[in-house]
């Protein structure tokens, strides 16, 4: 049998690296996707393709590069984002609307993208990394949550249009890895005289803490590899601590005034 082709966005670094470096070790063709070709000189782990998720435009080209040296495309692993904090009534718009551009709308891009070519093929897998501060609505990063969890929804719906075309979908929600996300993050600034500067000064420290304490990204690889070899996938998986894992039980269990407060003695809010 010949090696699957797998597409990862978000190729180059954090998540998206580990994956591509897991699956190519297992036996499948990996290609990952960079914004900026001309800054990934000595990326020499696997192909990276130029492809920004906000343009369509680079998703076609990329896409033709692709199906040109392979002729077919079985998996691709939506994982390209960008991470966001901040109160929301001091988040610029126009931050909020580029969350949602790569977040939601990129991946959503993406799949309208690759579906032609796996309906044509009469198969494919595709993996929406979403998160699980997706799963509930955390304080100061109310946005990145909201575009998590909205393709979490997204993807609910495209399983149900797409089951009779052969393709899986699935969600893989991860919990806090040590990637360089905190790096690319936007964050709005802590303002001294705003009303919110020392609750989201001392959240923004405990975000950045629990990614310096995290665990190795490779976890998430070896979730994606064993989504991969189930021929009948859920619809969205977890990988993260066991604790992060169990605030999402935790949630539906308890009423929402509940685990409301457990959150804002944890947020220390």
């Amino acid at each position: 049998m010949d090696m699957k082709v797998v597409l990862v966005t978000g190729g180059s670094s954090g998540i998206g690296r580990s994956i591509g470096n897991y699956l190519s070790e297992n036996g499948y063709r990996v290609y990952g996707t960079t914004r900026n070709l001309g800054k990934q000189s000595g990326f020499k782990d696997f192909e990276l393709l130029e492809l920004d998720v906000r343009e369509p435009d680079t998703i076609s080209r990329a896409l033709g590069i692709l199906m040109e040296r392979e002729g077919r495309l079985d998996v691709l692993i939506n994982n390209a984002g960008v991470g966001i904090t901040g109160p929301l009534e001091e988040t610029p718009n126009k931050s909020i609307h580029n969350a949602f551009e790569t977040n939601f709308t990129g991946p959503l891009n993406m799949i309208k993208a690759v579906l032609p070519i796996m309906r044509k093929q009469g198969a494919g897998s595709i993996i929406n990394i979403t998160s699980i501060a997706g799963k509930m609505g955390l304080p100061y990063r109310g946005v990145y949550s909201a575009t998590k969890g909205a393709l979490d929804l997204a993807t609910e719906a495209l399983r149900l249009e797409v089951k009779d075309f052969g393709i899986q979908l699935c969600t893989l929600a991860p919990g806090d890895f040590k990637t360089n996300i905190a790096a690319g993050r936007y964050h709005a600034p802590l303002q001294p005289d705003s009303p919110y500067h020392r609750p989201y000064g001392s959240t923004l420290k405990m975000i950045d803490d629990h990614v310096d304490q995290a665990g190795d990204p490779i976890q998430v690889a070896h979730k994606v590899l064993r989504i991969l070899k189930n021929p009948s996938p859920k619809v969205h998986y977890k990988v993260g601590s066991f604790m992060q894992r169990f605030s999402i039980l935790l949630k539906r269990l308890l009423p929402s005034k509940l685990y409301e407060r457990l959150l804002r003695n944890h947020y220390k809010l």
